[in-house]
């Protein structure tokens, strides 16, 4: 039974016969008793553990490796076989935005990862795609897949992105972007819009800071992927959050373009990315070797101690990072101490 509450043609509200309120903007309001009695679907996972239903964004510096990342994924689950080497996935529809590469350089890629098995032909790919419409595209192409829980991988968000209206902020601009692209999964129970952007050149300890841009993009995704990779290294750290996703860290190699976990599982994985961040090598000769002033005064040093010992103008910022890392403890103002343990961090350089 519908109850109407009244109120002139621009400001009138009613209550449906499910309890929910509504009002000519669309608004609608519940109660704890109609949440309370509502069953909602699991959350879904294009990747088990790594890529669930929703947007989300997968960032990582340039030449890092995400294109063959992402390339990985796809034909993953085009083909129904595995992801990272490791971990199961069930086929369904992949459309893959590759808009700055070729057809030539896609199949190049693709068959490298395919390992001489034909490309799957569920994946389907775009190579040029105007800002104006590609949403518009992406749209139309979900709304067909909608009942196989389809996976759209969009590589770059630069090449979509429209540009910023005319004195418009770049946060309301990045906001309303990002919540484009969110709309799109959100209108598709189960799929997934995964959009590959850059990390921020300046150094973070927060692996979402490092998210290129200001925090708009970031702040419409359901979840991110932050790729990260030493130069010249085959050894990447995947972290993964996001509003419905347990904030891990899986330890990664890459042998010719093909990305596989290092381990036997995401557990193996995530316990074998623990141990590469304890290792000394892990942060930079400078670092390491403030790291290890400190750990030899467990009574506490200060920067100026620090300066002065080891030839050095700035050991603030060396000793600020390692505090932010959980590599040294400070029991108070302007004085550093040593850590019996020493958690998960990230890289310092």
């Amino acid at each position: 039974m519908t109850t109407d509450f009244g109120g002139d043609d621009e400001n009138r509200t009613w209550r449906d016969e499910n309890g929910i309120i509504h009002d000519n903007n669309g608004s609608q309001i519940v109660d704890g008793a109609w949440l309370d009695a509502q069953t909602f679907p699991a959350l879904q996972w294009a990747i088990e553990g790594v890529v669930p239903e929703g947007f989300g964004l997968i960032v990582a510096p340039p030449k890092a490796g995400k294109s063959w990342m992402v390339a990985g994924f796809g034909l993953g689950c085009a083909g129904g076989g595995y992801a990272l080497g490791k971990i199961p996935v069930k086929q369904r529809p992949v459309l893959y935005l590759a808009l700055e590469d070729g057809h030539r350089r896609l199949q190049s890629r693709f068959r490298k990862l395919m390992e001489g098995r034909p490309i799957p032909a569920g994946i389907q790919v775009i190579i040029k795609a105007e800002p104006g419409t590609a949403m518009g595209q992406v749209a139309a192409w979900m709304d067909r897949n909608r009942d196989e829980a389809p996976l759209v991988m969009i590589d770059t968000l630069g090449r979509m992105k429209p540009p910023k209206a005319a004195g418009e902020e770049s946060y309301i601009s990045d906001y309303k972007f990002g919540s484009a692209l969110k709309g799109l999964a959100d209108d598709v129970p189960g799929s997934t819009v995964l959009v590959v952007h850059h990390t921020r050149k300046a150094e973070s300890t927060d692996f979402i800071d490092a998210v290129s841009g200001t925090q708009g993009i970031a702040g419409a995704a359901d979840f991110i992927l932050v790729l990260a990779r030493r130069r010249h290294s085959d050894e990447a750290v995947l972290s993964v959050t996001g509003r419905d996703v347990m904030e891990a860290e899986y330890a990664l190699v890459m042998n010719d373009g093909r990305w596989t976990l290092d381990g036997m599982d995401l557990v193996d994985a995530a316990a074998t990315a623990e141990k590469r961040r304890e290792k000394p090598e892990n942060i930079g000769d400078r670092s390491a070797e403030v790291l290890a002033y400190v750990e030899a005064h467990p009574a506490g040093v200060t920067p100026s101690e620090v300066d002065k010992a080891l030839g050095m103008t700035a050991s603030k910022v060396y000793l600020s990072r390692l505090f932010e890392a959980g590599r040294i403890e400070k029991p108070k103002r302007g004085t550093y101490t040593p850590v019996t343990s020493v958690p998960s961090v990230t890289d310092l350089e």
